[in-house]
């Protein structure tokens, strides 16, 4: 696999991957040589210490040659008090020139967007990078659905890995959790009851979900960047490539169709993901309150995609 960008996202998605042994050959790419280098290097010395695997990299698009995953995280940052559609001219720009290069050295690869707005460069990348469907998707909300189910869990007392709920739509302001799926532990959270009498109320539902919109701008404001839950979600999708896992994940691709969600627009529902790609949106149930929710953040998405320079699709 190759990461595009060694910055705070790209070299701890590395690491991630390093430790969990997810490719035996992992390269970074960047434009700052000496930055890319010296990551590379650090990383090198902790070969010893997990699974067997090579690491190299540099300023020459050539490292990421022949990758089958390539991860883009290359672009601006996201500044305090700063939207993640703030930085959609930025970055988009960044993307229309670097995808054709990275197809050029990797026309194999499936390429996965990470850089945000997310759902906004996902479209723009697989318009220019013209390869078959899902071999271009985002990342989507997998990290916004694991905010979730963390402090789902917490409240609850249960386990995290018990607790099943997406966030769909935007990774952004105007994504949405699909509560009317949402199970702990096989128990629909509607019904949910613990030994204590703790409910899951809609009151609380709604306080949940905004903690997950605000989250990221919390951890920027605190330390400048989000990076470790970023590069775990991000690891947990290459692995379900380069493993061909098929596993059902939230990821960015284009809609299909579903809820009336036509065009390039790209936003997150569960999908299959594997060696392929990423799939068509699974047929999910969602009730009519979600179903409007979703195509209002389709339309915050195809907004911006036409101040980019993108055709806004129909819905």
């Amino acid at each position: 696999m190759a990461v595009v960008g060694a910055g705070s996202v790209g070299t701890t998605i590395a690491y991630a991957c390093m430790l969990r042994g997810a490719a035996a050959r992992l390269s970074i790419y960047d434009i700052a040589a000496a930055k890319a280098d010296a990551e590379v290097l650090d990383l090198r010395h902790g070969l010893e210490f997990v699974p067997s695997a090579s690491v190299d990299g540099g300023g020459d698009i050539e490292v990421c040659r022949g990758a089958d995953v390539i991860v883009v995280t290359a672009g601006a940052k996201q500044k305090p008090g700063q939207s993640r559609l703030d930085l959609a001219a930025t970055n988009a720009a960044i993307c229309r020139s670097m995808i054709p290069k990275l197809v050029e050295v990797a026309p194999e690869a499936v390429i996965l967007l990470v850089t945000n707005p997310v759902d906004v460069l996902t479209s723009i990348a697989i318009e220019v990078a013209e390869l078959p469907p899902g071999r271009v998707f985002g990342s989507g909300t997998v990290l916004d659905s694991s905010r979730l189910r963390v402090l789902l869990a917490h409240h609850c007392g249960v386990a995290v890995p018990n607790v099943h709920v997406h966030i769909v739509g935007e990774h952004g302001d105007s994504e949405l959790a699909l509560w009317s799926g949402a199970t702990l532990g096989g128990i629909a959270v509607h019904d949910w009851m613990s030994s204590d009498g703790t409910t899951v109320s809609n009151a609380l539902r709604d306080a949940l979900v905004d903690d997950v919109r605000t989250s990221a701008q919390q951890i920027i404001a605190g330390k400048g960047a989000t990076n470790w839950a970023v590069g775990l979600a991000a690891t947990r999708i290459i692995e379900a490539v380069l493993h061909d896992q098929h596993r059902v994940l939230p990821v960015s691709a284009p809609m299909d169709g579903y809820a009336g969600i036509t065009g390039p627009i790209c936003l997150s529902m569960p999908r299959i993901v594997g060696r392929a790609g990423a799939g068509a949106p699974l047929p999910t149930y969602i009730d009519a309150g979600e179903r409007a929710a979703l195509v209002s953040s389709a339309k915050a998405v195809g907004g911006v995609l036409t101040s980019v320079g993108a055709d806004r699709p129909s819905d």
